[in-house]
């Protein structure tokens, strides 16, 4: 692959993932894209996942412009069949599944007492149930005979998840999964890790009503980095566990969310950027190319 300016800037050598399948969900935005990106542009053919082709496919001639292979599968995890038929397509069409990426997800900003039971489980069946029966059929199909690399991608649960607490259950869930998974694998030769993403700078951010502007802007001051995370640091992340790097680490959840879980009443927030003058904060990564800024954080 050409090196240029409209390319991929990863920290990982070239070619590490090269004659590898690699399935993304939830591939045709925010942290699955710019993951889609870094793992094409180290050599691994994509598959990207979601319910909508034309995402899919705008991604795909995104990678496939920067000289990366990209292929697509629509469907929703949410349905066995369908899940199981689609990994059957995937395994025909490159012959394996070396490396998933269980990113696909979704939730609201609701209070527990006001979330009905079928907005409830509409959050379990995308956050757990689908990520169980994508991996569940990867390994079945593939990996059990091949070996492989799952990376299921939860979130920042650690104490609680304050109005949307469907997806704190859902992710909590996931890391017991992933943990289960590890042991159950291991002798398969497949490794099973969890990325949880703190507050990231995605697109997924401008899926939330507008009314939650002023908090989504203010969340970065609970952040002892004092800053958002990027896509790219977490896709970093990603691509480290999938790597042979990471040969001897199953069952674990990687953070990246500039230790937010650890603020404490009584311990003052003193954020990187209030004290510049007296020490440098720590600079973001961005290696992707075609990062966007949110919506929620343009012209503030």
């Amino acid at each position: 692959m050409n090196a240029s300016p409209a390319s991929y800037r990863s920290i990982f050598t070239p070619g590490l993932f090269g004659g590898q399948v690699i399935v993304v969900t939830g591939g045709g935005s925010g942290i699955g894209r710019c993951t889609a990106h870094e793992l094409a542009s180290l050599g691994a053919q994509v598959v990207l996942v979601g319910r909508k082709p034309e995402k899919l496919e705008a991604v795909k001639a995104e990678i496939e412009s920067a000289g990366g292979k990209a292929a697509t599968q629509a469907f929703d995890i949410r349905h066995e069949d369908a899940v199981r038929d689609a990994v059957r397509a995937i395994v025909a069409a490159h012959g394996r599944v070396d490396g998933l990426v269980n990113n696909a997800g979704g939730q609201y900003i609701t209070p527990l007492a006001d979330i009905s039971a079928k907005g409830w489980e509409a959050v379990i069946h995308t956050n757990l149930t689908g990520g169980f029966l994508v991996a569940r059929e990867c390994f079945v199909q593939s990996m059990r005979s091949h070996g492989g690399a799952i990376v299921n991608i939860v979130a920042d649960i650690w104490g609680s998840m304050p109005n949307m607490g469907h997806s704190g259950a859902a992710r909590a869930g996931m890391v017991s999964f992933t943990e289960t998974a590890a042991l159950e694998w291991a002798a398969n030769g497949v490794r099973v890790n969890a990325v949880a993403p703190g507050y990231i700078a995605s697109s997924g951010m401008d899926h939330y009503p507008p009314e939650a502007g002023d908090m989504l802007r203010a969340m970065r001051k609970t952040v002892p980095a004092g800053r958002f995370g990027t896509e790219a640091e977490t896709s970093a992340a990603i691509a480290f566990l999938l790597s042979p790097a990471a040969s001897f680490i199953s069952g674990s959840v990687l953070r990246v969310d500039g230790a937010r879980p650890q603020v404490r009443m009584g311990w003052p927030m003193a954020l990187p950027d209030a004290q510049a003058r007296q020490r440098p904060a720590v600079k973001p990564y961005d290696g992707f190319h075609l990062a966007q800024t949110p919506r929620v954080f343009q012209d503030k």
